[in-house]
């Protein structure tokens, strides 16, 4: 089963960032119920590891806290693969995420070592994107990239799955774990 760990984004946050994605230039914009902040994406994982995984999750402790946006940002350069709204630092999102990797770790999922960046993808390119597609986003950041984004609180989070359709991805909330 294919699977992530998210925080969910609350209704005023998505609203927000739907606005944003109408006046995307090029792009296929993520679905409004699929945007969330990824803490881990897990691949294909088993059952039983998802068992062990949620055992470990559930013994996660920390205290609610709240997050903001700090712009957006583009991964993939000159050929943009991902637009993105950057997450801004917050120690809590970091202690939170340290404590998820950990709780994979002792589950015995294989953690992928890539540096977390915080963020909402926004919008996908894939790899048909162009220069002209570039330069097209390059002005939408230019003229979108600090619209102010809504702050929201950070209850909990979530384990889903994640099943491909032609139409795009679809999600499935496994688990819920609360803060506090």
């Amino acid at each position: 089963m294919r699977a992530f760990i998210a925080i969910d984004l609350p209704e005023e946050v998505t609203a927000a960032l739907v606005r944003l994605q109408s006046l995307l230039p090029a792009g296929r914009p993520v679905a409004e119920e699929n945007l969330h902040l990824t803490l881990a994406f897990l691949g294909d994982q088993s059952e039983a590891v998802l068992a062990a995984l949620h055992f470990e999750l559930e013994t996660i402790r920390v205290q609610p806290f709240a997050l903001g946006f700090s712009g957006l940002g583009v991964f993939g350069g000159d050929r943009p693969r991902i637009l993105f709204a950057d997450v801004g630092t917050e120690p809590a999102l970091a202690d939170l995420h340290r404590r998820v990797t950990g709780a994979l770790h002792r589950a015995g999922v294989a953690v992928q070592r890539a540096r977390f960046h915080p963020h909402v993808t926004l919008a996908r390119f894939g790899s048909r994107a162009t220069p002209g597609t570039a330069a097209r986003l390059h002005r939408f950041l230019s003229d979108h990239g600090d619209t102010p984004l809504p702050s929201f609180p950070v209850t909990g989070f979530g384990l889903y799955e994640s099943t491909l359709h032609p139409s795009g991805a679809r999600y499935n909330l496994l688990a819920r774990y609360p803060l506090g």
